[in-house]
């Protein structure tokens, strides 16, 4: 099921990449280099991401500016090495994350986590006729 996500990842190919891998499988994805320019984004009132996709080993990840997205309601994937899941141990608990995936995997395996994530909360068939 199509939908719109959000990807945040300060380096610019593997943000390209899964934009370009979730852009082919029909879903309205657009990329952040910073968690900053999303919440600006959020901010505007513009539309609001059905999921949001957060690599945790990114340069500048605020935990407060994280905060933030939770706060807001966004339904967050984090994606992590090592040093980023050490990083955040203390708060994964503290946040209820749609998804937590953790380094080494494909594109085609965020992709196809971020495609399970939607499907869970796509809405049921209608019973109108």
């Amino acid at each position: 099921m199509p939908g719109s996500v959000w990807i945040i990842d300060s380096e610019h190919w593997p943000r390209a990449y899964l934009r370009a891998e979730l852009i082919e499988r029909g879903h309205d994805a657009v990329g952040f280099a910073a968690l900053a320019e999303a919440l600006v984004r959020l901010a505007l009132r513009g539309r609001r991401p059905e999921l949001v996709v957060v690599d945790l080993d990114g340069e500048g990840i605020d935990p407060r500016a994280l905060d933030i997205l939770f706060r807001a309601g966004l339904r967050v994937v984090g994606i992590g090495g090592a040093a980023a899941w050490e990083t955040e141990a203390r708060r994964v608990p503290s946040h209820p994350w749609a998804g937590l995936l953790r380094r080494p995997l494909t594109i085609g395996d965020v992709a196809d986590a971020v495609e399970r994530q939607l499907a869970a909360r796509a809405p049921g068939p209608s019973l109108a006729t």
